[in-house]
C-alpha cells in the first residue's frame, strides 16, 4: 500500500508523560512530597473521583516492562520528566540515591532499546518544601532550580542528548496564581506575573549552566501554544485576538525565543500597576539566552471576540478584561474534555515558528485526545479507539504540510504512552496507546497503538 504522507527517516516517533503523572510511589523510595502529592490529599475534593498521585501507572516499579512495551510498538524516542522532589527530596541539599539509580536505569534501558530519551526537568511539580517558601514566587527558588538542573546534567548528561527546562511554564503561573485551578489556588495577576518571570529566569539559568558544561546535546523548552482566532476581522475582534495572544502566548514566547518581553505588554502592566519586580540583570540574561530546540504541546485553539459588556476595572486585574471567549457555531468538539478539535492549528503554529521565531527546530511534544468512559469501546478485550487514530491522522497531515512548506519539525510525540493520572481530572479521560486497568494494573495495547506502530515502520501512512 502506498504511503501518502512520508516523513524523514530521522523523524522522532514516540510519546510523552511526566514523573508525577506516571511514576507513583513504593514504600521506602525516599521520594519527597511535591505540590500535587500534597494538594491531591489536602484538597481532595478538587480531584475527579478523589484520585491522588499515588494512583498512577506505576512507571517507578514497571519501567522495564513499560520500556519493553514502547519497543514493541517501535518507538524511537520518549519524553518524560525527572521528579525534582524524588531526586532531591527537600528541593535543595541531599540527593536521593535510589532516585539516581532509578533514573539511570530508565535512561540506560531506553537507550538499550533504541529509544532516545527526551528529559524534561520540571513538569508542574514544585517540591513542597520549596513551595512552603513561595515556590517560583520567591526569587531564591531560581538558585535552587539551577542547582537541581546542574545536578541532573552532571548525573545524566553523558547519555541524555535532549534536555528541556520546563513543560508549559505558563500553566503553573496562570492556573496556580490567577485562575484558581492548581495549587496554591491564588487569584492575583501580579503574583502570577512574578511566578512567570522567575520561571523564565530559572530557564535561562539552566540553559546557561548547560552551555558552560559543554555537553554533547541540545537544550530547549516545552511550550503550550494555543493559536488565537478572532471571531471576525472586525477591528474590535481583531484587537481582542491580539490581546489574548499578547497575554497568553507572546508574553512567554518572545522572552524565550526573541530575548525580550513585548513592549505592549510592559506598557499595559505598568498602566495597571501589575509589573513584577525586575532586577537590573534580568533582562540581559533573557536577552542572551537562546534554545536549540522547541517542543510544542497542542490540543485546542483559542477563539475570542470583543467584550460584550464593559467590565468593572476596580476588581482583580485579568487578561480577560480585554477579550471574551467565543464559542464558534459548528465547531467540532471533544465532548469528554469540552474542548474544540481543530487540526489545522498545528500547521498555524508551525508557520508562526517559521515566520516569527527564526524557523527554530521543533517537534510536537504533546498531541492527543482524552476520552471519558473509554471502556465502552472495548471489543474482544481491546479498546477500539478509531477516534484516536483519526485524530492523529488529521494532525499529522497538517504537520506534514508544514514540513513540506519548510518548517523544521523533527518529530511527533503523542500524549501519552499508558493512560496516566491527569492533574485535577485524574483518570476521567484516557489518552494512552495502552489502557491501564485501575483495578488490576494490567496494561493492554489499544488499536491506536497498533496503528502507530505501522506509522513508525513506514515513517508515514
Amino acid at each position: 500500500m502506498t504511503t501518502k504522507y512520508k516523513f524523514p527517516e530521522s523523524f522522532f516517533w514516540g510519546a510523552s508523560t511526566s514523573a508525577t503523572q506516571s511514576e507513583g510511589r513504593v514504600e521506602g523510595d525516599n521520594k519527597g512530597e511535591n505540590i500535587w502529592d500534597y494538594s491531591s490529599k489536602e484538597y481532595n475534593h478538587r480531584f475527579f473521583d478523589g484520585v491522588t498521585t499515588e494512583k498512577t501507572s506505576l512507571f517507578y516499579q514497571d519501567y522495564k516492562e513499560d520500556i519493553d512495551r514502547m519497543a514493541d510498538i517501535h518507538f524511537n524516542s520518549f519524553r518524560t520528566s525527572i521528579s525534582w522532589s524524588r531526586l532531591i527530596p527537600d528541593g535543595v541539599g541531599e540527593i536521593n540515591e535510589q532516585a539516581v539509580e532509578f533514573y539511570n536505569n530508565v535512561i540506560d534501558n531506553l537507550i538499550a532499546k533504541g529509544i532516545e530519551p527526551f528529559i524534561n526537568l520540571y513538569h508542574f511539580d514544585m517540591p513542597m518544601k520549596l513551595q512552603e517558601k513561595g515556590g517560583f514566587e520567591n526569587r531564591e527558588i531560581i538558585k535552587a532550580y539551577k542547582s537541581y538542573a546542574e545536578t541532573c546534567f552532571e548525573l545524566f548528561g553523558d547519555r541524555v542528548k535532549y534536555w528541556f527546562t520546563f513543560n508549559e511554564p505558563m500553566i503553573p503561573a496562570e492556573a496556580g496564581y490567577l485562575h484558581d485551578r492548581h495549587y496554591p489556588y491564588v487569584v492575583d495577576f501580579k503574583r502570577a506575573a512574578t511566578v512567570l518571570h522567575h520561571t523564565i529566569l530559572a530557564h535561562c539559568e539552566a540553559v546557561d549552566s548547560y552551555r558552560k558544561k559543554g555537553l554533547d546535546g541540545k537544550i530547549g523548552i516545552i511550550m503550550d501554544v494555543i493559536p488565537v482566532y478572532p471571531r471576525s476581522q472586525n477591528s474590535a475582534d481583531v484587537k481582542a485576538g491580539n490581546m489574548a495572544d499578547l497575554f497568553y502566548t507572546r508574553s512567554l514566547n518572545e522572552p524565550i525565543l526573541l530575548g525580550k518581553y513585548p513592549e505592549e505588554l510592559i506598557d499595559i502592566l505598568k498602566e495597571h500597576d501589575q509589573l513584577p519586580d525586575v532586577e537590573k540583570n534580568d533582562l540581559e540574561l533573557i536577552k542572551q539566552t537562546a534554545v536549540d530546540i522547541l517542543g510544542i504541546n497542542y490540543y485546542k485553539p483559542r477563539r475570542v471576540k470583543a467584550k460584550d459588556y464593559e467590565i468593572n476595572k476596580n476588581g482583580i486585574f485579568s487578561p480577560e478584561w480585554f477579550f471574551d471567549n467565543y464559542e464558534m457555531p459548528g465547531r467540532r468538539m471533544n465532548t469528554s474534555r469540552g474542548i474544540e478539535i481543530y487540526p489545522k492549528g498545528i500547521y498555524d503554529i508551525a508557520m508562526m515558528i517559521k515566520e516569527k521565531y527564526g524557523n527554530i527546530d521543533w517537534f510536537v511534544s504533546e498531541n492527543g485526545i482524552g476520552i471519558q468512559e473509554e471502556e465502552k469501546f472495548i471489543e474482544n478485550g481491546q479498546v477500539n479507539d478509531e477516534y484516536r487514530i483519526d485524530f492523529l491522522k488529521e494532525h499529522l497531515i497538517w504537520v506534514k504540510k508544514a514540513m513540506d512548506e519548510g518548517s523544521n519539525c523533527l518529530g511527533f510525540h503523542m500524549w501519552t504512552f499508558v493512560d496516566c493520572w491527569s492533574w485535577i481530572n485524574a483518570y476521567k479521560n484516557r489518552y494512552g496507546f495502552y489502557r491501564l486497568d485501575l483495578e488490576t494494573g494490567e496494561k493492554t495495547l489499544k488499536k491506536s497503538g497498533e496503528w502507530f506502530k505501522t506509522v513508525i515502520d513506514k515513517n508515514g501512512f
